[in-house]
Parts: structure tokens; sequence; C-alpha cells
């Protein structure tokens, strides 16, 4: 049961809409998820409200550096992948949340003061590696990419910083409509109505894209779906 943490010390980095594309895509793949809301403005809790059921997704509200070990502890044997939703902040919830993490992902949007949120992160990480001897896995990913930018540009930003030897997933999380219409409408993105939403199709597929790219960089046992017992996990009222 791997532990994904999302972090930008600055809020707006599109964090917590990579984190309910991240869950919601693998839960439709017959993964068990536990979404740990640590975030105070508690979209993940309000989105999971307004939803009801959604097969395979459990969240967790209120959050706090104390709770969140025994969070985990407490569910390790009914969730396959736990998922933090973090505060754009730097507080001492980031260092628990990254010392509990298999694998960190920061969000960031392209923007200066995005870069430095996401500086922190890293020099963080780096802390940790070479004081105490913890490596633990991370990636940069791109979130809120204008969809009209070429492929030629995306592929100059992760240059740069594979330049500084940040790690930065192949698939960038494009602005679609969609994304925002989530946490209005509740449920996932294939539950809302093409005919309403646009670009709809390709939304779903670059949610999907990022959630293979995550399986394939944190892999996990088979999903419960896959399993020759055992239901699938129902999410909490």
């Amino acid at each position: 049961m791997p532990v994904i943490t999302f972090a930008n010390t600055k809020g707006g980095a599109g964090k917590t809409t990579a984190v309910l594309l991240l869950a919601t895509e693998l839960a439709r793949k017959g993964y068990r998820i536990t979404i740990l809301d640590a975030d105070p403005q508690h979209w993940i809790s309000r989105w999971h409200e307004i939803s009801g059921h959604v097969a395979n997704i459990q969240v967790i509200d209120f959050v706090t550096s104390a709770s969140l070990p025994q969070h985990i502890s407490e569910n390790k044997h009914s969730t396959d992948y736990f998922i933090i939703d973090l505060p754009g902040a730097r507080n001492p919830l980031l260092a628990t949340a990254i010392g509990l993490s298999d694998h960190v992902l920061i969000p960031i949007q392209g923007c200066a003061m995005d870069a430095r949120g996401g500086a922190q992160v890293l020099e963080l990480l780096q802390y940790l590696d070479e004081k105490a001897g913890i490596n633990i896995g991370h990636s940069v990913v791109l979130t809120r990419v204008n969809s009209m930018v070429t492929t030629r540009a995306l592929q100059l930003v992760k240059a740069l910083l594979n330049e500084r030897n940040v790690p930065v997933l192949d698939t960038a999380i494009i602005e679609r409509a969609a994304f925002r219409d989530i946490f209005d409408c509740g449920g996932t993105l294939h539950d809302m109505d093409p005919m309403r939403v646009s670009n709809l199709e390709k939304a779903c597929e670059n949610a999907l894209c990022f959630a293979e790219e995550i399986i394939r960089k944190v892999p996990v046992k088979l999903p419960a779906c896959a399993r020759a017992t055992g239901p699938l996990i129902r999410s909490a009222a």
C-alpha cells in the first residue's frame, strides 16, 4: 500500500485537482484508494460529500501531523494506495507526510511562484537524503498546461528541469473544463455528460495517461477487481 503525497508549498498549483484525477482513475481500475485530506480548504472532502458513493474511494478529513501515521496504520489492510493532499504551505505536516511517503508528486503550473514552492519541497527531499539517508522517490507533474502549448514547448520545460536532475512526468495535466467542473458536479469524469462538458473525451484520456504513468512508477499488487477473493471496498459515508 504505497503512500503518494502531493506537495507544493504554494497554493493554486493544481495539487488538489491532480489528487482527485489520480484517485478516481485508480479507483476505476479497481484499486482501493484512501485519500487523506490535510488541506484546510477541504476541497476533496466537499467533493466526496456531494458525490455520495464512489466505488473504491474512502476520504479521511481533518488530517493532522499527529493523526496522519495513525490513519495510515489503521487503514493499511483495506487500502491499495494512500494519497495525501497537503496544504499549500510549509508546516510540520509537510515533513511528516514526506517522511511516510513512497513517492512525492510536486505539481508545478509553470510560473515562478509555483517553481519556488516546488523547490522548497525538493530542498526538503534533498535534506532527508543527505542528512538522514532517506531517499524518497519524487517527480514533478506539470499542471494546468494550456492545451495549445506545443509538445516542443513542453519538452523544453522538461529539459530545463532535467538539467537540474529533477524528474518530470511524461504526462502533463492539461487545463480542461471537466477538471474544474468535477468539483461542482461530484462523481468522476466518467459520470459527466459529454454534451455539456467540452472536450470530455480528451480530459478522460489525459487523466488515464496520468494514472497509468503513476502505476508504472509506483507499482502495487493487483487491484481488488483482479483478485480471486474479497469484494470491492465501498466509500465511507
